[in-house]
């Protein structure tokens, strides 16, 4: 690892220069190289780097080593004409240039239709997001409620403040950070990568390239301490109902606070900003009240759970084999006594690299110093964890096989992942047989190997390829009628994912509620953000905007935080009391949904997952892919609401 003068000390010396950039990703440096230089030879094939595979971010370009030098040593060049000439303002590319260089390095065609996008992550700035400054005769009536100091709720609190718009954020944590603060399980990371995984004017020097719980949450808090989100903030509050008022154009909201104290509030506009996965699920099982031990759901794990020998030759039992079993599985397979995986369906899992890698020095250095190469790189990132797959995971209608893949594309993925997971277990057929789906490759969001398929084969974990039936004093009753005895239970059951704004009861302007108006488990919105019969509520997070394909949420956030303030700014530009999304737009919209659901993975019939609810409708996840809701959130068509003046 190499120490380079930073901007503010005397100019880094060539050799420190090329001693970092010898730690960067040669696609990534190969696109800040023609951007710097307005140099097309480096677009010549002897230079094209191959297509990355599966999610990994293919750091060499597939390049050979003489060719990968003869770059890096360009890159040197150029940053040495750089600082020769007094460290120009970098100009980013332009979207013919994004365009062309986002094909060029990832190996493969970028549709254009992806350059407008791409080109705003190129530039590092998300056009349109800020609001006009509030008028000062409508600093009193123009006001909000936010709900939840997560990351939507700390991104939209953001824009709020600097527009002057008057508002409180209600949280019943004691902290902000939301999923992050309250999911504190061993092993809790993003299965996003860093870089992209963060708020996009708000960089970090992340440590590894997938970060874990206490970097995420301690990133989140920096991001609320450079905002001053906790001022704003009301701790230890939980909303319980919430009304909207015709007559005043007003939301009255009912909350409670830690001591059972209520409280009534109001306001104009009303944000919910709860998230998606943040009222754990836990199955309703006989005995639930009886086991000797700790039992508890994956999201509440007990601090005294984390002193150093608590799991020390216990036998533990995790239910469920999802993200969160597999985070927490290899985090503590070594310490304790005895680990066993209930597994009701096995999940596709797909190798990467850099899942464990460090991010060093270098690489940090290149970010904060080398033009253009952290907003390159996080594009780079966008296309191979957000759009690039999805196309793959359309069902061909004349494709034979019933159960295994949809299509010749989602066949081959299946075969490479089952090539994986096979290298990885060895010769353990029961664990192969076990751990091999049978349905389709992305059906369920894809899992990245930690550890999962090494932690298997450990002597003292057992996987158990049945639901559990019952609890007991001393342990678990599986599926088949047999008893398991342990000294700690985890539920890695999941999430109420299908109960959108969940156990809030929040009336709109016909006096009926969200359940009444949506049922318990088909919540609809145009767009995901906005519904009828709710006017100035706003939906962070809503129905059918989680990420089924891949990607960054928090991108979609920042689409949606976006789509919201343009809504605020032609309120107050129109002077509007209140404004309600049209209901045919928003049944048009539903509409296009459902259709596009049909055509994809996880309505296949070979299996369950949590993106559909009891009746099989995909309520969670997109439909389109990022892009497409990318242009359909830059701003608001007011001809989609009726919209009436402020009284």
């Amino acid at each position: 690892m190499t120490s380079v003068s930073s901007p503010s000390d005397t100019r880094p010396r060539t050799a420190e220069i090329r001693a970092v950039v010898a730690a960067g990703n040669i696609p990534t440096l190969l696109a800040v190289l023609v951007e710097m230089t307005g140099d097309r030879r480096w677009m010549a094939d002897r230079f094209r780097p191959t297509r990355s595979r599966g999610m990994d971010d293919n750091s060499t370009g597939g390049l050979a080593e003489d060719v990968q030098q003869e770059i890096r040593e360009a890159v040197v060049a150029a940053l040495d004409d750089w600082y020769d000439r007094g460290q120009p303002e970098r100009t980013p590319a332009d979207e013919a240039l994004v365009a062309a260089l986002m094909s060029f390095t990832a190996g493969e065609q970028v549709a254009p239709e992806f350059a407008p996008m791409m080109a705003e992550i190129v530039r590092g700035d998300l056009r349109g997001v800020h609001l006009p400054t509030l008028p000062a005769d409508l600093a009193t009536s123009m006001d909000a409620l936010v709900i939840g100091a997560g990351v939507a709720g700390m991104l939209i609190s953001t824009q709020l403040a600097d527009a002057g718009v008057e508002h409180t954020v209600l949280e019943k944590n004691d902290e902000v950070g939301g999923s992050w603060y309250e999911n504190r399980y061993p092993g809790a990371g993003v299965d996003t990568p860093s870089y992209l995984y963060s708020i996009s004017s708000f960089d970090h020097p992340w440590s590894t390239h997938f970060g874990k719980r206490d970097e995420v949450q301690g990133y989140l808090q920096a991001f609320a301490d450079r905002h001053a989100v906790r001022d704003r903030v009301r701790f230890g509050t939980e909303v319980l109902s919430a009304a909207y008022d015709a007559r005043t154009q007003r939301w009255t909201v009912h909350v409670r606070d830690r001591a059972g104290r209520q409280d009534t509030l109001t306001a104009r506009i009303l944000i919910s900003a709860v998230g998606l996965l943040n009222r754990p699920k836990l199955p309703q099982l006989p005995g639930m009240a009886d086991f000797a031990g700790p039992i508890f759901h994956s999201a509440h794990w007990p601090a005294e759970l984390d002193e150093p020998d608590a799991l020390t030759g216990k036998r533990v039992a995790i239910v469920g084999s999802g993200a969160s079993a597999m985070q927490i599985g290899p985090a503590i397979a070594d310490r304790v006594g005895s680990l066993t995986i209930f597994q009701r369906s096995p999940q596709w899992i797909a190798p990467n690299d850099d899942y464990f890698a460090p991010v060093g020095d270098d690489v940090h250095w290149l970010m904060d110093n080398l033009p253009g190469y952290r907003e390159w790189y996080r594009a780079r990132l966008s296309w191979i964890f957000n759009d690039k797959v999805h196309s793959t995971l359309r069902i061909d209608p004349e494709w034979p096989e019933p159960t295994a893949s949809i299509n010749a594309v989602n066949h081959g993925h299946r075969e490479f992942y089952l090539r994986y997971l096979r290298s990885e277990l060895g010769d353990r057929d029961d664990l192969i047989e076990l751990s091999t789906p049978d349905y389709p490759p992305f059906g369920k969001r894809m899992l990245l190997d930690n550890g999962w398929f090494r932690m298997l084969r450990r002597p003292n974990v057992e996987l158990v390829p049945h639901g559990v039936e019952q609890v007991t004093t001393d342990g678990l009753v599986d599926g088949t009628g047999s008893a398991h005895d342990f000294d700690i239970i985890v539920f890695a059951t999941g999430f109420h994912s299908d109960r959108y704004l969940y156990p809030m009861d929040i009336v709109g302007r016909s006096g009926q509620n969200t359940v009444e108006a949506w049922g318990d488990h088909d919540a609809y919105a145009y767009l995901g953000i906005t519904a009828p019969d709710f006017p100035n509520l706003f939906i962070l997070t809503g129905p059918n905007t989680a990420l089924g394909h891949g990607g960054s949420f928090i991108s979609i956030l920042e689409y949606q935080v976006r789509y919201v303030c343009d809504a605020l700014r032609a309120m107050i530009e129109n002077r509007l009391g209140a404004l309600e999304v049209r209901r045919d737009v928003t049944e048009e919209y539903n509409d296009a949904v459902d259709r596009a659901h049909a055509q994809m993975v996880w309505t296949h019939p070979a299996m369950t997952n949590w993106y559909r609810n009891p009746d099989g409708r995909v309520v969670a996840v997109l439909p389109w892919r990022i892009v497409d809701y990318w242009a359909r959130t830059r701003s608001v068509d007011l001809a989609d609401f009726v919209a009436e003046p402020l009284r």
